[in-house]
This record gives structure tokens, C-alpha cells and sequence, in this order.
């Protein structure tokens, strides 16, 4: 079983999100004891962040007991937002258990082997690797290469991966998998991902996976297949709105002595709804058609041609869970051609000039209540002698 991208202890727009990632965890279980899973692989990304809090340490350390007390071992890499260190503690330990981490270098080229079928020792066997977060900086010179990018530190890293397994070739058949928290070009990124590097620098090429049986990779959020054996399972839940249209889940990899014999989709149930939204705000407030979010969680971009008062208030009236909330005003790009330097030197007295300020910052003309408490302002200033 292919995940990747847990991000355990990550909110969705201030709104945590553990008991999503509880219930996750459940489909999984439950899914690994239906199916009989033998080997669940998590890409990169298991925690959202270096330092995770206690109760989010707690699920990882639930899950993993779960998921090998339902009959499957796990292989497990760090990702960019994992502490390799911190979550490659006792790693030799809990191997016993049944739970193979991979987090340091030096272990990117000792894959955790499985018998495949019934035979001798030197019967058929599965050989994982997995490949830990690479940053070049900090491994380029470890690995033997001259320039730290990211193509140089994988290129050599699976170049090792690749030595280990004409090694072990030699004296019986070995078929592969190997794990990768990475950006592989003709990959599809989105907003809940953080940039690798600019303009694309960080993207490795497919090619560098040639030759393995099945790629894993994690680091992206869509699950994607990039060629037949090489896959994004992407992450479990949506972190961001840009993903409200993922299909959530992962990918089932079927292997035995003659190879990898298939692949197959499979899909997690969303706990939420994710709901993207543009309109007026009347018609939005109004509008049957819009039923289907009133329990979703709900991204809105308001387009009426002024900025609506009390617009957040309003909305999660209907719309409860309103988390964001943006404004493309009907009309905004020629309204942007006049500059503000413009409209104040057509302003012809201070009542106006005050007025236009409030409209430009934001995006609402004073009402005649907020014209009144202006010009009572500027009437006390200038029988103060105040001069403006």
C-alpha cells in the first residue's frame, strides 16, 4: 500500500485537523486487515512539522502499532517536514516490530527485504528502499557529487540503489521498490506543497528511476501516475483549497515472483467537503444552487463591484464554515487603472478626499452615516484652526 504526505499535526486554515487524521487512519487499518496488505510504504511527510506536538507523536506511535497489529509491516521515509533525526529514533528497534525506518543516508541503499512466495532463501524476494529527504546542501558532499541540486543528490543516490541491486541480482531474482520524497517533473503541484525552489530547479527527471519496479513518491498532494511505475499516492486529506477536487487515496501495488503484476487505485473517504465559491454575496446568500456547502468548509471570493459591510458575518449565516474569504470586484481591473494620486487631485474638497481614501483601502464607498461622522470630524478640526 502507497501513501505518502500524512502531515500529522497540520490545520486546514486554523482548524485542526487530528480527528481527520484519526479517522484516516481507521480507513486504513480497516482497509489493510480487508485486503491483506502485507507492506504499507509512507513516502516523506509523516509529521507537518520538525517538532511535533505530544498528541500528534501519539497518533504515529497508535497508527503504526495499528497498522502491524492488522497483519502488515511498515516501510517508512522523512520529508522535507520531518526531522530525520527525531523520527529515525530507535530505528533498529522497532524494526523488530515490523516498522523499517529510512532516514539517514547511509541507509538509502539497505533495502527491508520480503520473500516473495514460498522457496529457499534464494527464492525471489522484494527488495524497498528508501530514499530520505535529500537536501544538496547538506548531502552533496557525503554522496560524493560537486554540485548540490537536486538532480546531482538523486542521480547518486539511486546510482547506489542501483549498485546494491546488481549485487544482490547475482545470485537470485530481486525485484524492487523504492520510496522518494521528491518533486519529479511531470508531477502537478498545489498551494498546500512549499516551493522546493524557484522556477522548477528542484525537478528531478523520471528518468533517474528507470529500471526499478515500482517508484513511490511522496512530496506532492494529487495522487498522480507519472508513468506506469512511477506514482504520486499524494496525501491522505486536503491541506489546502486548490485540492477541493482530488480524488483522496493512494495505490495498490501487487507483487510476486514474476514482478510487479499490478496496480491499483484506491480511495480514502473525506471527512469534509471542501466547497470553492465566487458570486455575489446576495446570490450566494440566496441561491439553491449553492445548498450542497452549507456544511462544507468554504473558500468564497465575493465579485459584487463594492466590498459588501459585515461580508464574513453574513456569509457563515449560511455558510458556517467559512474559512477564507476574498474580493474580485466586478469592474476591479479598470478601477485599478486610476491610480489613487489621480483620484485625489480630482478630489475637489476634504469631505471627498476622506471619502475616497475609505473607498480605496476598502473597496466600499462611505455610506451616508460614515459621510456624516467624516464631515462632523472635519468640522471639529477646523473650528479647532487645525489647518489640513
Amino acid at each position: 500500500m502507497h501513501t505518502s504526505d500524512w502531515h500529522l499535526g497540520r490545520s486546514f486554515h486554523g482548524v485542526g485537523m487530528l480527528d481527520a487524521q484519526r479517522a484516516f487512519v481507521d480507513q486504513l487499518v480497516t482497509f489493510v486487515r480487508k485486503e491483506g496488505v502485507d507492506v504499507v510504504l509512507i513516502a516523506g511527510d509523516v509529521y507537518d512539522r520538525a517538532l511535533p506536538g505530544v498528541d500528534v507523536v501519539g497518533l504515529l506511535d497508535d497508527a503504526l502499532v495499528r497498522i502491524t497489529g492488522a497483519g502488515a509491516q511498515v516501510v517508512l521515509t522523512s520529508g522535507n517536514h520531518d526531522s530525520a533525526i527525531r523520527l529515525g529514533f530507535a530505528s533498529r528497534l522497532l524494526e523488530r516490530g515490523g516498522v523499517h525506518l529510512r532516514t539517514r543516508l547511509a541507509e538509502l541503499d539497505k533495502p527491508v527485504l520480503f520473500p516473495l512466495g514460498e522457496g529457499s532463501e534464494d527464492g525471489p524476494v522484494l527488495a524497498v528502499y528508501g530514499i530520505p529527504w535529500l537536501e544538496p546542501r547538506l548531502v552533496a558532499e557525503q554522496l560524493g557529487v560537486g554540485t548540490a541540486s537536486h538532480y546531482e543528490v538523486t542521480r547518486a543516490a539511486t546510482a547506489l540503489i542501483r549498485d546494491d541491486l546488481g549485487v544482490r541480482s547475482a545470485t537470485r531474482t530481486v525485484h524492487s521498490v523504492v520510496l522518494a520524497h521528491t518533486f519529479a517533473s511531470g508531477g502537478i503541484s498545489s498551494d498546500s506543497e512549499r516551493d522546493l525552489s524557484i522556477g522548477g530547479v528542484g525537478a528531478v527527471p523520471l528518468d533517474l528511476f528507470d529500471g526499478f519496479g515500482y517508484t513511490a513518491l511522496g512530496h506532492l498532494h494529487g495522487r498522480q501516475e507519472l508513468s506506469p511505475a512511477v506514482r504520486y499516492s499524494g496525501s491522505p486529506l486536503a491541506y489546502s483549497f486548490s485540492e477541493a477536487k482530488h480524488r483522496k487515496g493512494g495505490w495498490l501495488v501487487d507483487v510476486g515472483a514474476a514482478g510487479i503484476t499490478g496496480v491499483t487505485e484506491v480511495l480514502w473517504e473525506a471527512p469534509r467537503t471542501l466547497a470553492v465559491l465566487r458570486g455575489r454575496l446576495e446570490e450566494l446568500l440566496s441561491s439553491e444552487e449553492f445548498v450542497w456547502a452549507e456544511d462544507a468548509y468554504c473558500q468564497v471570493t465575493l465579485t459584487d463591484a463594492q466590498r459588501p459591510a459585515q461580508a464574513m458575518e453574513r456569509l457563515r449565516a449560511r455558510f458556517t464554515d467559512t474559512l477564507v474569504l476574498g474580493f474580485e470586484p466586478e469592474g476591479a481591473a479598470a478601477a485599478a487603472r486610476t491610480s489613487y494620486s489621480r483620484r485625489l487631485a480630482e478630489a475637489d474638497d476634504d469631505l471627498s478626499i476622506c471619502s475616497g481614501f475609505l473607498a480605496h483601502v476598502r473597496g466600499r464607498d462611505a455610506d451616508d452615516a460614515e459621510t456624516a461622522v467624516l464631515a462632523e470630524a472635519l468640522e471639529a478640526v477646523r473650528l479647532e484652526g487645525i489647518s489640513l
